[in-house]
């Protein structure tokens, strides 16, 4: 309800965040940073340090479709921190379950095939991947809630083939050494559990 043009009570400030546990399509966007380390495997400019000295990607996820689409969602995927491990492996996880969304890979999977699908060749592979994200709740430096993304949806979870298509994407394997790239089967077959969490056992971020 409006009220007169002068009276701003009622108006409506844009900063409702999508509600935590929200399945959502999206599509990653890393934003470049320019911090390199090979030693790492961290090339191309992808990675960014922090003052504190931690290194993260700075990652903006577009929601794709259902009634928040457009929405972006702004998050870090932590590769390194000076307080220890915990930052980066639950940076590496996360990037397996974008993977295995991705790519249509089970979590459980661990073939031949379902390994070569969760290795990139550098984080420029991660630019523009369309997966299914669990969309969480956070607080920013100013303690306001803000959306944030620690989870990938796998095709383990029972609404993973309608969020994200029933046929998985083609993509081009990491190719081994000596060996071409592999063409992945296309076709999914999940296998819902009746209560399957999209990735269990995350903790939650301290940042």
């Amino acid at each position: 309800m409006s009220g007169p043009w002068n009276d701003f009570n009622s108006a409506q400030s844009n900063t409702t965040v999508i509600p935590k546990g929200t399945l959502a399509k999206v599509r990653l966007t890393l934003r470049p940073g320019g911090f390199d380390d090979p030693s790492q495997g961290w090339t191309g400019g992808w990675a960014r340090r922090a003052a504190t000295g931690a290194v993260y990607l700075d990652a903006e996820y577009t929601v794709l479709e259902g009634p928040y689409a457009r929405r972006k969602v702004w998050s870090l995927i932590g590769l390194y921190s000076p307080k220890g491990p915990d930052w980066a492996n639950m940076g590496r996880g996360l990037i397996r379950g974008i993977l295995n969304s991705a790519r249509g890979v089970s979590d459980k999977d661990n073939s031949p095939e379902a390994q070569a699908r969760r290795r990139i060749n550098g984080f420029g592979d991660l630019d523009g991947v369309e997966f299914v994200a669990r969309i969480d709740i956070g607080t920013d430096t100013n303690g306001e809630d803000k959306n944030e993304i620690r989870a990938a949806v796998t095709p383990d979870h029972r609404d993973y083939a309608a969020l994200m298509g029933a046929v998985a994407p083609q993509f081009t394997a990491a190719p081994a050494q000596g060996h071409p790239p592999q063409q992945p089967n296309t076709t999914t077959q999940p296998s819902p559990p009746a209560s399957a969490p999209g990735v269990a056992g995350r903790p939650s971020w301290a940042q």
